[in-house]
């Protein structure tokens, strides 16, 4: 089964809204008006009848007897013998009637499409229904006045038929009239006021890929603007995301060339080396690229995965001296063979942030490592973490070469690399340091060491609510 158009169910609501509340309005009317138009024409048949009833009491039962002797009962109602009114077709005159009686139920005045009528029954004065003839009559019959006279008043259903007729086609033909061409107007009022969204569409199929322009739309509606937004924010975002993607892959095949070269010289020159000297040192050598291009790809690893972790991982209320002394036990070998000096300064009990415990070791290690290279032979390097009020502060701090204020702002770029260094840095050290930090919303600075020479690394990280 498709799935029908956002145009299609607009106009479908729209209609069956209208309808809901049209065809039930249209038939209380009906109802209320034809039963305010039986009233009134019952009301229009008492008046009669008590019409009529006044005339004879003025005139009197025994004038009316000695006229009923001279000229008869019968009053005649044909369109030969009278001037019958007659209106688009309809003799109304033959359509009503009267008839009065004496005490003893003998006629006393009737018209004649009432001769063969029979007698009302007196004990039931009132309104009526009465099958005579070939149509269907509404009676009403008064109580017998002093004197013994009835008077009925009769109505034949044609009129009241006819009026129930008419105002079902007044009340039924509009609205059947009326609904395809409020469906044709409703199509178009839709059509017309999703064109903003039409336009929307031609947008973004026109929009070319990599495009950083503004998404707009002439004479967007309000509710638009939203959409509008977020449409425009996740194309900042996904193209912010497609040129760190597209810069990491270039830096990374520039990168990785450089050791894969030296591996693949060194064992050419091994394979083509006839001195077994000579082809120890190519693969040594080569043993070295690779190590090298292994450090290499694990940092880019490491990058990858803090991209991802804000995504893909939760956070949690880690020990940040927890991690420290992790980190400081997995770097040991490091430390062993640097001929460095690390003094280790932790606040006492414990610290908790609430992050990423893969970001946090990643922070702390590549920190370190960065001091452990850019120190001399016999430097000295410390790592120190403290409270301060709601901040855990992380300081590490060496006597090497130090950066000058001037280009501390460029060493977060990746593959950024200070001269001066001892060992292979592949500049993504500090921009490991920095992603881990933006995770946290932690800050940086790069400070002069208090050794007289060197550079001070300080990070702050905000603390979770719960306290060690």
């Amino acid at each position: 089964m498709s799935r029908s158009s956002l145009r299609g169910r607009l106009l479908w609501l729209i209609l069956g809204v209208l309808a809901l509340v049209l065809v039930p309005l249209a038939i209380y009317s009906l109802r209320r008006t034809t039963n305010e138009v039986n009233e009134l024409s019952d009301g229009r048949l008492a008046q009669s009848a008590r019409t009529l009833q006044t005339l004879i009491s003025q005139i009197g039962l025994p004038a009316l007897q000695r006229h009923n002797v001279e000229a008869g009962v019968v009053v005649p109602i044909t369109a030969r013998s009278t001037q019958e009114l007659v209106l688009h077709g309809h003799t109304y005159e033959s359509e009503v009637g009267f008839q009065v009686f004496d005490r003893d139920h003998r006629p006393l005045l009737v018209t004649g499409n009432l001769t063969a009528m029979p007698p009302p029954d007196t004990a039931q004065p009132g309104f009526r229904n009465l099958r005579y003839g070939n149509y269907r009559w509404r009676l009403f019959t008064l109580p017998p006045t002093a004197d013994g006279v009835v008077v009925r008043a009769a109505e034949r259903y044609d009129s009241r038929r006819d009026i129930r007729t008419a105002l079902w086609i007044e009340h039924g033909l509009p609205p059947l009239i009326a609904l395809p061409v409020l469906a044709l107007l409703v199509g178009w009022a839709v059509r017309r006021g999703l064109r903003p969204l039409d336009a929307l569409a031609e947008k973004l199929a026109a929009r070319k890929p990599g495009s950083r322009d503004t998404l707009e739309v002439a004479d967007a509606p309000r509710e638009l603007e939203p959409v509008l937004a977020a449409l425009n924010s996740q194309f900042t975002q996904l193209e912010e995301a497609l040129e760190r993607e597209r810069r990491f892959s270039a830096d990374v095949a520039h990168e990785l060339r450089t050791p894969l070269a030296s591996t693949m010289i060194n064992l050419e020159n091994a394979e083509a080396s006839r001195d077994t000297r000579e082809a120890d040192v190519a693969l040594a050598g080569a043993r070295e690229s690779l190590a090298a291009l292994a450090r290499r790809v694990e940092q880019l690893l490491s990058l990858a995965r803090l991209e991802a972790s804000s995504r893909a991982e939760q956070y949690a209320d880690i020990d940040l001296l927890a991690v420290a002394r992790t980190v400081i036990e997995e770097l040991s070998p490091l430390i062993g063979d640097s001929d460095v000096e690390l003094d280790v300064a932790l606040a006492d009990g414990a610290l908790i942030v609430r992050g990423h415990e893969v970001a946090l070791a990643a922070l702390l290690r590549n920190l370190l490592e960065n001091a452990l290279r850019h120190v001399p032979l016999g430097g000295q390097v410390k790592l120190d973490i403290q409270r301060e009020h709601d901040q855990a502060v992380i300081d590490v701090i060496d006597n090497g070469e130090g950066i000058p204020p001037e280009r501390r702002a460029a060493v977060f770029a990746r593959f950024h690399r200070e001269a001066g260094g001892r060992g292979d840095g592949y500049g993504l050290g500090l921009s490991i340091v920095q992603r881990a930090a933006q995770l946290h919303d932690a800050t940086i600075e790069l400070l002069d060491s208090p050794y007289g020479r060197g550079l001070r690394v300080c990070v702050r990280l905000p603390l979770s609510d719960q306290r060690g």
